[in-house]
């Protein structure tokens, strides 16, 4: 099969690989149909995941039906259309039992990580009764896709880790996937306003479009002053920070207001600075973690009746084959005005949405070069 390969800091390549096999009698092999490029596929690229070892088939969401499945497996049979959640878990640990299944003693996030992931034509998914989900026949693939992770970390660890009420006034630090998806999810928790801050136009548009009161630019470095002066120097009930940089952790930490809270989505590759001397005095609440993806049954019930739609986070779609240039065109997402890209497993080259020419490729490639050697 056609796979993804981590080959080191800085490469990957399509690669042929075998094909998954069942292991335990909890496990599912998925055929996949569609997955997609994360933020921390991109950090696994850098070299900035240490548990991921070379000759690792990388990517952690996906959507596909089932092949086969081991005997002790219960809600799911071949050919059942299924989500691939990107958190495993037994069910049974201690972890598990406390409900935070993304710390569970044997799974947690394994796929694209520890084990063999979803950028893949066929991934085995462990503990696939809690794995995997079924999508209704009403859902399309592509916006049951954006259940694997970033609408659910959206939603958990951003919004109600940030315990949201209604008539808060939230803001959300950073316009990646991510922080997108929590702009969808807080619209459920009725806030006052939710004021967006990011440093990319073409975002920040977007989340207007999907329910921002107010969008911040903060290239001059003024949206903490903006932010104070909209809520009457009282700041925020609630902060996200969906960037995972020492800069976004400073802002939300001069934004938030006295009881308040600071969900942090971002994941983090450099310390980031803690003002406990001024933060102490105003009684917040610090909040972070992985998602659990148990949300994903409610989500489905709300992308059904109408009431939340992932779908305008997805910006461009790539034939499997063309993978290579799909990173590409995620590591310049700024210029290439992308947010969440689908990767079609069974489509072949030049069946993209998003027509690249080599000639544009090989631009691409020349300006990341020249950006990492300035």
């Amino acid at each position: 099969m056609q796979a993804v390969v981590y080959q080191g800091p800085g490469q990957i390549a399509l690669r042929e690989m075998p094909h998954p096999t069942l292991v335990e009698a909890t496990d599912a092999i998925v055929r996949i149909t569609k997955t997609t490029i994360c933020g921390t596929d991109m950090a696994i690229l850098k070299g900035g995941v240490a548990t991921v070892a070379p000759g690792r088939i990388i990517g952690h969401e996906g959507v596909g039906i089932v092949e086969a499945v081991g005997s002790g497996v219960r809600g799911f049979k071949p050919g059942d259309a299924v989500i691939v959640s990107c958190i495993t878990a037994c069910g049974s640990c201690e972890s598990c039992r406390r409900g935070i299944p993304s710390n569970c003693a044997d799974g947690g996030w394994v796929l694209g990580n520890t084990i063999d992931g979803c950028q893949a034509e066929f991934v085995r998914v462990p503990f696939a009764d809690n794995g995997l989900y079924h999508i209704p026949d009403a859902i399309g693939e592509e916006v049951a896709l954006m259940l694997s992770d970033i609408v659910p970390t959206g939603l958990e660890v951003g919004v109600m880790n940030g315990d949201v009420k209604f008539g808060d006034v939230v803001a959300i630090v950073g316009t990646g996937p991510v922080g997108l998806a929590a702009l969808l999810a807080v619209q459920f928790f009725s806030p006052a306003e939710v004021i967006v801050v990011d440093l990319d136009e073409y975002r920040l548009a977007l989340a207007k479009q999907l329910g921002a009161t107010m969008i911040i630019n903060n290239k001059d470095g003024t949206a903490v002053e903006q932010i104070l002066e909209k809520t009457n120097g009282r700041g925020v009930d609630v902060a996200i920070e969906a960037a995972g940089h020492p800069m976004t952790c400073k802002v939300v930490q001069e934004i938030i207001g006295i009881g308040g809270t600071i969900a942090n989505i971002g994941v983090y590759s450099q310390s980031a600075e803690l003002h406990k001397e001024e933060l102490w005095v105003k009684n917040i609440t610090i909040r972070m973690g992985v998602v659990n993806t148990t949300t994903i049954p409610l989500l489905l019930k709300t992308i059904e009746s109408g009431k939340l739609d992932p779908g305008p986070l997805i910006t461009h779609r790539f034939p499997f084959a063309n993978v290579l240039l799909a990173y590409e065109v995620f590591a310049n997402a700024g210029k290439e005005q992308a947010v969440k890209i689908i990767l079609n497993i069974n489509e072949g080259i030049g069946e993209s949405d998003n027509q690249y020419t080599e000639e544009k490729l090989v631009e691409m490639i020349v300006q990341q070069v020249l950006q990492r050697a300035g």
